[in-house]
């Protein structure tokens, strides 16, 4: 790592502890003596430190060109592309220590790709694979070539899997990595990639026995389903033509079944305008309740681009705590609730021609403290219901007859 580098990472390791310390503005005002310790030691750190190596670096390279945009553009593309890979992807050293893992790897694996960082990607396998996984990986390490090899995940030892391995030279690095591509549903006689025979330890002989299902993900499939029907059934118990009632009804099924925090939003006038807040009803969640009811939404930049762009936001762990604006203390919202995970969605149902119709309504989902983190599987199934509940709020009252007697 370069001076540059080096001095880049502390100063923003600098920012992330500025940001913790105006999150702390939250805690209670007998907290706030070692909040201010902290900063003054913050700020002696930068006019004793940084500062310092920052005119160093600038005398030492006066005329140095700034980072071409384009490329570091090309980066984070890559990286995103990376991650959006359908194939389970993990990028390794000669060693088999993982350095990044995609999405669709850490699901097969089991594993977060950040406990996964740092650790071998051998130890996830069984034990009779783990040896073979090095040697092959320091090989292609050396340039020796391309090669596969089936492998056995410890946690799932009756399913096959090909690993394939490729050579990376990552820029500005000495030493090349090792891209492993991991495929399911592998056969007994299917043959790797490149013609190489596999070693005789590394086939298992036998039938494979029919994979067993996973409670966990068949419960949370069932959760899933049971919420579904209940917004369903609720949705259609409300008259047509009350786009207010139908509202509240969808933010009553989410209360405390799927979020500690429900706040629903009316977009069809102008100006927005907040139609109900469901809190915990904890101690002090009555005070934050009434501060979110009296707030303007065109204060919290999350419900505002949902409702300007039409897309939903799931965060875990939020950076910007400011993103759903500021009690009447100056406190954000997010830290004073103990936000861990949030789901913003839209209210949106398609049009006649099939194309997005406007927005009804934004509905905004807080889970707080130890509470699970909304999920991907989750954050699907509120896009589902917000679009059942966009068509439930623009139903047009049916026509009443002069007897009483509805025209249909």
């Amino acid at each position: 790592m370069t001076q540059t580098d080096d001095f880049g990472a502390e100063l923003a390791d600098f920012v992330r502890r500025v940001g913790e310390l105006k999150a702390a503005r939250a805690l209670p005002r007998d907290e706030h003596l070692a909040v201010l310790d902290a900063a003054l030691f913050e700020l002696r750190h930068v006019a004793d430190t940084l500062w310092p190596r920052y005119e160093r670096l600038k005398a030492a390279a006066p005329n140095a060109p700034s980072p071409d945009r384009q490329e570091r553009q090309e980066r984070h593309l890559l990286k995103a592309l990376l991650q959006r890979l359908p194939m389970p992807v993990v990028l390794v050293d000669k060693d088999t220590v993982v350095r990044r893992m995609n999405f669709a790897a850490t699901g097969l694996t089991g594993v977060r790709a950040g406990y996964a960082t740092g650790r071998p990607l051998s130890a996830l396998l069984s034990p009779g694979d783990r040896g073979a996984l090095r040697s092959q990986a320091a090989a292609v390490a050396r340039g020796e070539g391309d090669r596969s090899l089936p492998v056995h995940l410890q946690q799932r030892p009756d399913e096959r899997l090909l690993a394939t391995l490729t050579a990376l030279r990552p820029p500005d690095e000495p030493h090349p990595a090792v891209l492993v591509v991991l495929q399911t549903g592998v056969s007994a006689g299917a043959a790797p990639s490149g013609g190489r025979p596999r070693s005789a330890g590394a086939v298992a002989v036998g039938r494979r026995r029919p994979a067993l299902p996973d409670l966990v993900e068949t419960t949370g499939h069932a959760e899933r389903l049971d919420l579904v029907d209940a917004m369903t059934t609720a949705l259609l118990s409300v008259a047509p033509g009350d786009p207010e009632a139908a509202l509240e009804r969808a933010a009553r099924v989410l209360h405390e079944r799927f979020a500690d925090w429900v706040v629903a939003d009316t977009v069809a006038g102008r100006p927005m305008k907040r139609s109900l807040v469901l809190g915990p009803g904890g101690p002090g969640d009555e005070a934050l309740v009434q501060a979110l009811a009296g707030q303007d939404p065109a204060d919290c930049a999350l419900v505002m681009e949902a409702a300007r762009g039409g897309s939903a936001s799931l965060q875990v762990r939020p950076e910007d705590t400011d993103a759903f604006g500021q009690d009447p203390a100056g406190d954000p919202v997010l830290v004073r609730a103990d936000v861990t995970s949030l789901l913003c969605v839209p209210l949106t149902a398609p049009g006649d021609n099939g194309a997005p119709g406007p927005v009804q309504g934004v509905l905004t989902l807080f889970r707080t403290g130890a509470r699970r983190a909304f999920s991907m599987a989750e954050g699907q199934v509120m896009d589902l219901m917000s679009r059942h509940a966009a068509l439930a709020m623009r139903r047009p009252a049916s026509p009443r007859r002069a007897d009483g007697y509805s025209s249909g």
